[in-house]
């Protein structure tokens, strides 16, 4: 039997119902490498701000508590989730009947599990490639995978 890491260990049901909400909210017209990448950020951002959670027990400024459905819920940082955001009432509704829904729970589960490689190698931000946000300047990209720019090494 394969031992848990500590983030998988620790993973409550509404963390994976977040985390598959997110991507599919973010990410559910990229391909399966696109959808990966996404769940790999957030799963990247989850672990940083559970070290911090270790360290200094405060939640990370960006990333949350050190959860899943902390990291993707953190204000700010996944559009799906803003109030304004016209896919956050669909994303709320949606269930398994939806086969993209089903799809994102199943790269949530692959990507929780480390049972696919990180394709972004690492990245804790990213946005969409017709963009150039603020926050970009100074940073350099590590990945380009369907419609996404993605980052490691944003300040």
């Amino acid at each position: 039997m394969t031992e848990l890491s500590p983030l998988a260990a620790s993973v409550r049901p509404e963390d994976m119902d977040v985390l598959a909400r997110t991507i599919w909210g973010e990410a559910r017209g990229e391909a399966p490498e696109g959808r990966t990448a996404v769940a790999w950020v957030i799963r990247n951002r989850a672990a940083l701000a559970a070290e911090r959670m270790a360290r200094k027990a405060t939640p990370h400024p960006l990333f949350g508590d050190g959860s899943l459905a902390g990291a993707c819920k953190a204000r700010w940082q996944f559009s799906c989730w803003n109030a304004n955001d016209p896919n956050r009432g669909p994303m709320l509704a949606v269930g398994f009947a939806d086969a993209a829904f089903a799809d994102a729970f199943a790269v949530a589960c692959r990507v929780l599990h480390a049972a696919v490689p990180d394709p972004t190698g690492g990245a804790t931000h990213y946005h969409n490639h017709r963009i150039e946000p603020h926050w970009t300047r100074g940073a350099r990209p590590t990945a380009m995978i369907g419609r996404h720019v993605f980052y490691t090494d944003v300040p």
